[in-house]
């Protein structure tokens, strides 16, 4: 049996790490760490641009996504945050 190449076995990992945190971002119940899943999630995307040899594309879904949309999201779900549930019905 043939040994699997470094770059299989990354890649793997990668996507699994992919798949895992963006179902994390659907299935998670608080939306803050929802939020840091597409943070992973944006960020493995990134790191399979760079095993493609595409580095442009990997820096501008690094600078674009995730230091920008993420950082958006991240400040909306923490203005508009609500500490006790129960206020938030009545």
């Amino acid at each position: 049996m043939a040994a699997l190449p470094y770059e299989t076995v990354a890649f793997a990992l990668f996507a699994l790490v992919t798949v895992g945190s963006a179902a994390g971002v659907v299935l998670m119940e608080d939306v803050w760490h929802s939020a840091l899943m597409l943070g992973v999630a944006l960020l493995s995307v990134a790191i399979h641009y760079v095993m493609m040899s595409a580095e442009f594309l990997a820096a501008m879904q690094i600078l674009v996504y995730v230091g920008g949309v993420l950082i958006l999201i991240t400040f909306a779900v923490m203005l508009t945050r609500v500490d006790d549930p129960k206020e938030a019905v009545s």
